[in-house]
């Protein structure tokens, strides 16, 4: 039903002829049970389309007997067609106004159990008792918003054993979203903690991003993973939240064995992702090898460098020292730049950056910059030929630390920037550094 509300109507009109929820939309889908859901319950002002039409002689086929006992019309009394409908959209109450009727009933145990009238919702839930194949939309009911809809499919919900919630567990996520939603997740989160393991592992390989992290927080807590595991799911894996989750889970005191602890280490210091370096480094400290945080003094992530002077200073080492001998060789180690203005002396080490961004190497000028930004030490007069360098990474560096004084730079040298012929990074720094010194750009000539 991805295609919209259309499909939608058809997979609902299809189901009320018989077909199978299976049969009609991806039924492994939470998507797709919430859209059906939403579809029959914007079919309430045309309820004749949610229960097949009875075929009798004298009567056209799709129409259907309506409370009142007239065909086509909308209750009443006898003689006087539609006087309740009439009532009730005047306001009109007292002996004369009969009650609301209760309406007819789909035949289709999925359509009933998403019919927009709670009372035929209610009953419907009995099917499901035979029907394991709807669970999903008792799954939906429990946040029902009719209070006895809501206490029934709980209700029902809860006598179902834990691993019947498992194939509905990105539903439930989904659900829990909603303001009543909190009551399958609670079933669903002590299914997993009290379920086989392998069943908890089998969601981690969810494709939904919050079936697979709430996967992973309970294997963490129950300890279904190696650390090794985890250190490689921390190293491999795109996700942030669960880069953060495993790799604390890895370097967890206790968590591993003394001889395996090199290992996992080894694999969080290699990854690809900072946050899990960083992590990695930080565990140096707690396996008491301080030193080897030194190399990652120059680590091209700031978070990574921050990390190895903690470790440092922990094991007694001074990282500025360090610092100062590797950026005599700044080809090596560009990020030494950059680590020096964060922890250098002005007075000592901004000459030191200053001469730095003369260096052939792009990376060198980059960390450079980054330097002189952490020691608060940016000279307008002096950085501003960079915004000229043949490198985009340069161009955009020195874009960044002139931002806070654009309105210092003489606007007709950023006009000058901004045109056309100039390469794109220097336009899109004049661009930059014209609307934060409040100058509105002018349109290029020919422009309309």
């Amino acid at each position: 039903m991805d295609s919209g509300y259309g499909e939608t109507l058809r997979a609902v009109m299809r189901i009320r002829d018989g077909a199978a929820p299976a049969e009609t939309f991806d039924v492994a889908s939470a998507g797709e049970w919430l859209a059906f859901d939403a579809g029959v319950r914007d079919l309430g002002d045309r309820p004749w389309l949610l229960c097949h039409a009875p075929e009798e002689p004298g009567r056209p086929a799709g129409v259907l007997e309506r409370p009142g006992g007239v065909p086509g019309q909308l209750g009443g009394e006898p003689g006087r067609p539609g006087r309740t409908l009439l009532d009730r959209l005047r306001g009109r109450a007292g002996s004369k106004a009969a009650p609301p009727a209760a309406p007819p009933v789909p035949d289709a145990p999925a359509i009933a159990l998403c019919h927009p009238d709670g009372r035929v919702r209610e009953a419907a839930l009995d099917a499901v008792r035979t029907a394991p194949e709807l669970r999903p939309l008792l799954v939906v009911r429990c946040a029902d918003w009719v209070a006895p809809v809501r206490a029934k499919a709980r209700a029902a919900l809860a006598e179902l054993p834990g691993d019947a919630l498992l194939s509905s567990a990105e539903l439930i996520l989904r659900l829990s979203r909603r303001e009543r939603g909190d009551f399958a997740l609670t079933l669903l989160k002590d299914a997993l903690r009290e379920g086989a393991a392998a069943e908890v592992l089998a969601l981690t390989a969810r494709p939904d991003r919050a079936t697979y992290r709430l996967a992973y927080r309970i294997a963490v807590e129950r300890g279904l993973l190696t650390p090794m595991e985890l250190a490689t799911t921390a190293a491999t894996c795109g996700d942030v939240t669960l880069q953060d989750l495993c790799a604390e889970a890895a370097v967890r005191p206790g968590a591993t064995p003394d001889p395996d602890a090199a290992a996992v280490l080894g694999r969080l210091l290699t990854a690809r992702a900072p946050r899990v370096r960083a992590a990695g480094v930080t565990a140096l400290r707690r396996a008491g090898r301080h030193g080897d945080a030194e190399p990652f003094l120059v680590d091209r992530s700031g978070v990574v460098r921050a990390c190895a002077r903690y470790v440092l200073r922990q094991g007694g080492i001074d990282p500025l020292p360090v610092y100062r001998g590797l950026c005599a060789e700044p080809a090596a180690h560009p990020a030494a730049a950059a680590g020096l203005g964060e922890c250098g002396d002005r007075a000592t080490d901004a000459e030191t950056l200053w001469a730095l961004l003369g260096h052939p190497l792009p990376s060198v000028r980059v960390h450079a910059i980054s330097g002189l930004r952490a020691l608060d030490v940016v000279e307008r007069e002096r950085l501003t030929p960079l915004l000229d360098d043949p490198s985009p990474a340069v161009v955009r560096a020195a874009t960044r630390a002139l931002l806070p004084d654009a309105a210092g730079i003489p606007e007709h040298l950023l006009r000058e920037r901004s045109g056309p012929e100039r390469p794109r990074a220097v336009r899109v720094a004049a661009d930059r550094l014209l609307r934060a010194a409040g100058q509105q750009k002018r349109p290029a000539p020919g422009y309309r």
